[in-house]
């Protein structure tokens, strides 16, 4: 599948970033910008998101064999990547598969570990898109409004909006492709492959506020990335690089330079 991706500069090492479940490109587009100065930054969109193709089948193994088929359309040999949450797992399993691919790896707020169907929210994310009326939706803020049963958070309620636009018609859409996430969510909660050991440096990042990276999970984490070390920003939860960016930007360059 050919991703669809935005080149935000083009001197210094490349540099991929990867969102997350729901996200796109746009999420890190001030990160992107940052990056930037110092890299040829390349802000990625996975597939079924952003404007990335629809496929029905969606897991870790074709999500880093999309980004493979990126590396080698753009003759990239090899880049230092950045995913956060699912686009951690994935850059995790293109390191694991492919390390020669990767020089340097940050994985945001997520561990290569199969996480429990609940306690995310991620379930009623879903059934709260599912029960919006697309094709008879007048605005934006009729949606917020729809989405406050399911989603108590007002910053979540607004970041899955910002894939509802306009159809062709009347009504809204969502970009992505929330069949194939339902469908697929199992795989999407399970770990990357364990076939591979990656022994170049990786940096975990994980906000304090958060459990998705717990200290119970450093066994297995170190198993794959024995090279593994792990940052926690203060105050911040899941999404810390938009909680608190400017903290993520130092750390991440100190690392990546």
């Amino acid at each position: 599948m050919r991703l669809h991706f935005q080149n935000y500069s083009t001197s210094g090492e490349p540099l991929f970033i990867l969102h997350g479940l729901f996200g796109s490109l746009n999420n890190w587009n001030w990160h992107s910008k940052q990056f930037s100065e110092n890299f040829s930054v390349y802000g990625v969109d996975l597939r079924n998101h952003g404007e990335s193709p629809h496929d029905d089948t969606l897991n870790y193994d074709v999500m880093a064999q999309d980004v493979v088929q990126l590396f080698d359309d753009l003759e990239i040999s090899s880049a230092s990547v950045i995913g956060h949450s699912m686009g951690g797992k994935v850059a995790m399993e293109l390191a694991l598969r492919w390390p020669d691919y990767i020089k340097k790896l940050i994985v945001v707020d997520i561990a290569p570990v199969s996480y429990p169907d609940s306690g995310d929210g991620h379930l009623d994310v879903i059934e709260g898109m599912k029960a919006l009326k697309l094709s008879t939706l007048k605005s934006r803020s009729e949606a917020e409004s729809c989405l406050e049963d399911y989603i108590a958070d007002q910053v979540t309620r607004k970041f899955i909006l910002t894939n509802l636009v306009r159809g062709n018609g009347d009504g809204f859409r969502w970009r992505l492709n929330l069949q194939s996430i339902e469908h697929n969510y199992a795989a999407l909660r399970d770990k990357p492959s364990d076939s591979g050991v990656f022994r170049k440096p990786v940096l975990f990042v994980k906000g304090a506020l958060s459990n998705y990276i717990r200290n119970d999970y450093q066994l297995e984490t170190l198993k794959l990335f024995p090279n593994a070390r792990v940052k926690s920003i203060v105050g911040a939860g899941h999404w810390l690089h938009a909680e608190k960016p400017q903290v993520f930007q130092k750390i991440a360059i100190d690392f990546l330079t």
